[in-house]
């Protein structure tokens, strides 16, 4: 391995090989993760097993996909309610007139 002199070097100098490092090691810590995630799944295989079953998976965040629509608003069709959170206020309204919430099932 080459021996550097850092005390001869000037600021600008350091800086870059300062730069050079930090990205040599982003590179090999990739390279590592990248071998050492191999490994482990050629070892699940060879256990009959998957990787994602022995450590679990990403775990999914925010949005799951749509939710199924429970009510329409039969005076204005693009007006819908899952049935979740808050009741809309064409529903809320129509409610108060003693319409029945039956009555806009999908």
């Amino acid at each position: 391995m080459a021996r550097i002199d850092l005390t001869k070097m000037s600021y600008a100098q350091l800086l870059e090989l300062s730069e050079r490092v930090d990205m040599a090691i982003a590179e090999r810590r990739a390279e590592e993760a990248k071998s050492v995630r191999e490994q482990l799944e050629a070892l699940a295989l060879e256990s009959g097993f998957n990787l994602s079953e022995l450590v679990g998976g990403k775990k999914q965040r925010g949005r799951k996909g749509a939710v199924v629509v429970k009510y329409r608003n039969p005076k204005d069709a693009s007006q819908t309610w899952s049935g979740r959170g808050r009741k809309p206020n064409w529903l809320v309204e129509a409610l108060k007139k003693r319409a029945k919430i039956e009555s806009f099932a999908v």
